[in-house]
């Protein structure tokens, strides 16, 4: 049977961390971001959607 490639997708972090609530900050780094214009390509699934979902307002999401 041929493997699969699942979808993945492209988060980069736009927006500093600081001042925000501590949850997202946490939900940040569990993305495996760690600065400023950070970029990671993560499996698109259902739990890393929701976690983008909670700091959208910090991150910038594309296909890759």
């Amino acid at each position: 049977m041929a493997k699969q490639s699942s979808a993945k997708l492209r988060v980069t972090l736009v927006r500093s961390t600081n001042g925000t609530i501590g949850k997202h900050r946490e939900t940040v780094r569990g993305l495996g971001l760690r600065r400023m214009h950070h970029t990671v390509e993560l499996e698109d699934t259902p739990s890393i959607r929701g976690m983008i979902n909670k700091v959208s307002y910090l991150v910038q999401v594309e296909q890759a």
